[in-house]
């Protein structure tokens, strides 16, 4: 730049050398153009005239991160060369890792020069962890002997997993065989070139070139850095064509004495122009779509391999807007935009030839066993109970929490080998607080703690929790008392109101359809007028009890009390079994259900010893000297019965979680109930470190145990049989209602409408001469009705109920007397009949007789109808 006044320069080979020429470009205004310097330590942004024609190492860590997250691994250790190459892309790495929430526990930084001893004694060390998925962003020779080292010590055997970066991935197909065999297995993530006519071309020129120049190398290799080294010069070149200017001057500063050669570097006119030409130049290169965004090479899709056999093969594509692929096809043939999954990857050969993914993390060689803190208790053992034994010193963990560990690690498809430690703070005898043992998982004194430990949300915070295994919730437990209320009316309580109503307007309907269809043809159904209506109401509710003693003679009337007498069947039998449902259950209730009557009383409220309801109570409100503790269901008992009193230490309602609240129920059935809202809760859970990678495979474990018959085994186990005869019975879902009926009233009720609508077709029918005799006279509509009226109200001589009075029971007619006539009727035939008696003669029932069927002469009667007067036959 000093002497020769060059206005662009190509070729920082590495990271470092760049670093240097990079201040010596800003200062003169030349371009610096590199196609290998990839260290994300070198930024464009911090260096205007810095041109990366290459991809920055950065940007392929979500590709890595997209990797991991398919596969489920939590964890994930770098093992990098401690190099600014090396050290550059960590941090990226890492803020992937994190966004997918993978830890990384440990990072490995091997220096260039380390010698074989060094990297035998760090990779030992990672085989010590429990973590076995390997990221490796090294240079080729640093990264190979690691490789050979790692094959060497068994670490690449089957669970281990590899992932190395495009440091090495890019150089997979110039390593000899015996560099290959120590990756089998490995993963290896690199830019994607397309393939084109134009890369073949030119490849097979190359390689035709290369090998007149190189003899001696059997098979040599076009790889990306060659492909942007050639994309480099073409951009350059084009660049220089769309210059409108060619002035190459440089601005001399003005010498001063005893000024370094740094300080006498001229600034490049043309610097700037050929800058902004270079940013703005697109083409289709040998890599691929050419265009540099703020000032490097933009990242389009990146190559997942397999290094499988004398080579690699490739198992998938990544790219930012559509994630991980078989292929670009695949990409165009789905529906969702971006996925991580492992099955939208072609099968993988990992190390050892397995076909099973690692699943990330194993116990460590070192055989250490989980150390598992556990509670101890003073009540409520049946969750955990700590035994020891003085004689021998011993410490014996048993209870349900413990028995549903021990049921889910036999459930894992590996071995995890753990010891129970149980804790308490040396000045108790008890667990006073289990915060302060979760706080032991968060400071690693324990692996993970077993219990009764409720999943809550500032505690996830600092730990890990697995699925629950029990119900969650927290809720108010308060002592029942007898139903005091009168039972006096409780005959009333089975049905509700609307169906006690409806019923009655029902029987009511069916004894007037009743009486309607027998009143001209039954004289059970005829007399006077207060003996009709009590006839026809004591039918229909005499249904009730199948007391009716009245004979039903016409069909449409014995269809219609068919149809009622099974409505009224179906109405009682359920009604006799909800009033003996009532009867007979022991009905109690809650002396308090609302916890504002605890506040607004300011009643004593007890909670677990230890227990997070303390926090919750306090957030309701309730004063903390009205909270009582108590430590086991004796305790609890106990407070209750000495009551609220502000001189002892009795409560009148408890708060605790589900699973205690059902122990507590199920020993004292009569004496308690569950009231109030339940305030949701995780359960009860398995407590593990941030990011620990047991917590996907216990979780899963777990829903496998709960799922099967084993849960249901533990819980009998330890808390027997819990059924509990209901304390509080919901009486008011025992009262039957309309909507339990509305069918049957509908059939009854179409019924009757039915079978009345068909005798009132049938009565106008036959009375329609006498519709159409007054219609023509004139007479009023109301008149009409009335003498319809009347006609309904006669019996119906003509039906079979009176023709066959006589010859049915077979009697003889002695004695037939005539009163209220002035003449004597003249008999043609008679036989049997001594004497006729005329009262109170009815000219309309004179119409409908047949005197002829009884063998009398019709008589005179012209002044009893006249008198208007009826006439009986009086037998």
């Amino acid at each position: 730049m000093k002497n020769v006044e060059v206005q662009a320069i190509i070729g920082p080979m590495t990271s470092s050398q760049a670093d240097f020429i990079v201040d010596l470009g800003n200062k003169a205004k030349v371009p610096i153009i590199s196609f290998s310097a990839t260290s994300s330590s070198i930024s464009p942004s911090q260096n205007p005239y810095f041109i990366r024609m290459a991809q920055n190492d950065s940007s392929q860590v979500n590709t890595i991160a997209a990797v991991v997250k398919a596969f489920g691994w939590r964890e994930v250790v770098p093992i990098y060369e401690d190099t600014e190459y090396g050290n550059g892309v960590i941090p990226y790495l890492v803020d992937a890792f994190q966004q997918i929430d993978t830890r990384v526990p440990y990072r490995s930084a091997i220096p260039p020069s380390a010698a074989d001893d060094q990297i035998l004694e760090e990779l030992y060390k990672l085989m010590t962890m429990q973590t076995r998925i390997f990221v490796v962003h090294m240079t080729p020779p640093l990264g190979l002997r690691v490789f050979q080292k790692a094959k060497m010590i068994g670490m690449m055997s089957e669970g281990y997993s590899w992932i190395i970066t495009d440091g090495l991935s890019n150089f997979l197909n110039s390593f000899n065989f015996s560099v290959i065999d120590s990756m089998q297995g490995v993963l290896g993530v690199r830019p994607y070139v397309p393939r084109s006519k134009k890369l073949d071309t030119f490849r097979v020129r190359w390689e035709r070139q290369f090998l007149q120049e190189n003899p001696d190398i059997e098979k040599p290799d076009l790889n990306i850095f060659g492909m942007w080294a050639y994309d480099t010069i073409w951009a350059l070149a084009s660049a220089v064509e769309n210059l409108e200017t060619m002035n190459s001057r440089f601005l001399k500063p003005k010498v001063v004495l005893k000024s370094s050669d740094m300080s006498m570097l001229g600034v490049s006119e043309l610097g700037p122009t050929l800058l902004q030409e270079l940013s703005n130049v697109k083409f289709k290169g040998l890599s691929g779509e050419f265009r540099l965004f703020n000032g490097q090479l933009k990242s389009d899709a990146f190559q997942i391999l397999n290094v499988v056999g004398h080579g690699k093969r490739e198992v998938g594509i990544w790219t930012p807007s559509n994630g991980i692929s078989r292929d670009f096809h695949s990409i165009k043939t789905r529906m969702s935009a971006y996925l991580t999954s492992k099955d939208d990857l072609r099968p993988i050969i990992w190390p050892g030839e397995s076909m099973v993914a690692p699943k990330g993390w194993v116990i460590p060689t070192n055989e250490k066993k989980l150390r598992i803190g556990v509670p101890v208790m003073d009540g409520f053992i049946e969750f955990v109970k700590v035994t020891k034994n003085t004689s021998t010193n011993s410490t014996y963990v048993t209870g349900y929490c413990i028995d549903v560990f021990n049921a889910v690690m036999e459930t894992l498809p590996y071995g995890v080998p753990y010891e129970f430690f149980p804790f308490k703070k040396p000045e108790d005898a008890i667990t006073k607080s289990y915060d302060d043992l979760i706080y032991q998982v968060y400071i690693l004194n324990y692996d993970a703690v077993v219990g009764d430990v409720t999943i809550i949300a500032n505690r996830s915070l600092y730990v890990d929790f697995t699925l629950p295994y029990t119900e969650s919730g927290v809720s108010m437990i308060v002592p029942v008392k007898e139903d005091e209320r009168t039972n006096a009316w409780i005959f009333l309580k089975p049905l509700k109101t609307e169906l006690w109503l409806t019923s009655g307007a029902f029987f009511v309907f069916t004894g007037v359809v009743i009486w309607v269809l027998e009143h001209r043809i039954n004289d059970d159904f005829r007399g006077p007028r207060i003996h009709q209506l009590g006839t026809m109401f004591w039918f229909s509710f005499s249904t009730l009890v199948f007391a009716h003693r009245e004979k039903v003679v016409s069909n449409l009337g014995r269809f219609v009390v068919i149809i009622w007498v099974f409505v009224v069947l179906i109405l009682t039998s359920s009604y006799t079994a909800s009033l003996t449902s009532m009867l007979t259950v022991h009905q109690l209730e809650p002396t308090i259900t609302d916890v504002n009557v605890l506040l607004k009383n300011g009643y004593k409220v007890g909670y677990k010893e230890g227990s997070f309801v303390l926090g919750m109570l306090k957030q309701l409100g309730i004063q903390n000297s009205n909270l009582i503790a108590y430590s086991s269901p004796e305790d609890l008992d106990e407070a209750f019965s000495k009551g609220s009193n502000n001189n002892n230490d009795g409560i009148v309602a408890a708060f605790d979680e589900i699973p205690y609240i059902k122990l507590l129920l199920a020993r004292y059935c009569d004496k308690y109930t569950m009231v109030g809202p339940t305030y949701k809760t995780g359960g009860f859970g398995f407590v593990f470190p941030r990011g620990s990678p047991l917590v996907p495979d216990v979780s899963r474990a777990i829903l496998n145990v709960t799922e099967g018959d084993k849960m249901t085994r533990i819980e009998k186990a330890w808390f027997g049989n819990q059924s509990c005869p209901d304390p509080n019975p919901k009486v008011s879902s025992n009262r039957l209602s309309l909507d339990n009926f509305w069918g049957l009233f509908l059939i009854a009720g179409l019924s009757s409408t039915l079978a009345l609508l068909i005798f009132s077709v049938i009565f106008l029918y036959e009375h329609r001469k006498l519709i159409l005799t007054t219609g023509n006279s004139g007479t009023s509509i109301s008149h009409r009705i009335i003498n319809l009226a009347r006609h309904f109200d006669q019996k119906d001589l003509s039906s079979h109920t009176f023709r066959k009075t006589g010859v049915r029971d077979g009697y003889n007619v002695e004695d037939i007397s005539v009163k209220a006539s002035p003449t004597a009727f003249i008999f043609s035939s008679p036989p049997r009949i001594s004497s006729i008696t005329v009262e109170s003669f009815s000219p309309h029932e004179d119409q409908s007789m047949s005197y002829e069927s009884v063998g009398i002469s019709k008589p005179d009667i012209s002044t009893l109808e006249e008198a208007n007067t009826s006439l009986y036959v009086s037998n």
